[in-house]
């Protein structure tokens, strides 16, 4: 019997985008439910009481959350193709520890850039600092995971999709700072179907998020 495999999803989110391009990878054929976050479904609030948030991979009934958790699971239980985790333990826990890193990290500084608040030139060197020393770790790899894609590129590349949200808010370019990185997102885009198809284009993202700071009352 085939696998019953639906995502909970918010288009705009990279951490669901993650899920998709690990799903893509892996030949995985699911049901994307799209939520409206401001009006949770009842599914979602079953699925994960705890955090009640996007995205969630739900198996044969059983809900997964938390995006690096999911795409860990996924790797673990769909083994038969595309490896997003090395199997050499050392290098496993590197994996896992930048992938941390980019949690930590990304989400917030980006999210304060396009609110545009008074903290915004702050935000902008902390992004920086962050894509740079992400670069330093890429190095001259053609993917965080050697030759092909690995658990770190899925972590990090559906957040590039909001560059251009984060230089159009804060008038600056992130290219200039950081050209092996933007590189790297360039070649995630046109070698990886799969990071594709699960990207938005950037300025859907950027209208977007004029709608919503208009409905948050920033704009």
């Amino acid at each position: 019997m085939e696998d019953e495999v639906v995502l909970l999803d918010f288009w705009p989110s990279s951490f669901a985008m993650r899920v998709k391009i690990a799903l893509g990878e892996k030949g995985i054929k699911y049901e994307c439910k799209q939520e409206d976050l401001f009006n949770k479904s009842p599914l979602l609030l079953q699925m994960n009481p705890i955090h009640q948030k996007i995205p969630v991979l739900i198996h044969n009934g059983n809900p997964i959350s938390e995006s690096l958790i999911i795409l860990q699971y996924i790797d673990k239980v769909w083994n038969h193709k595309s490896p997003l985790l090395p199997s050499d333990p050392y290098r496993r826990s590197q994996s896992v520890f930048w992938a941390d890193y980019i949690d930590k990290k990304m989400y917030g500084i980006v999210r304060r850039i396009w609110m545009g608040k008074e903290d915004q030139e702050e935000a902008k060197e902390e992004l920086m600092q962050c894509l740079k020393t992400l670069e330093g770790e890429l190095g001259d790899k053609l993917y965080f995971g050697g030759e092909s894609i690995g658990l770190v590129d899925v972590a990090l590349v559906p957040f590039t999709t909001w560059f251009y949200t984060c230089e159009r808010c804060g008038d600056f370019s992130i290219e200039a700072g950081c050209p092996k990185l933007v590189a790297w997102a360039k070649r995630c885009k046109e070698n990886y179907q799969s990071v594709s198809d699960a990207l938005p284009h950037p300025h859907q993202i950027y209208d977007y998020v004029l709608q919503l700071k208009k409905k948050l009352e920033l704009a």
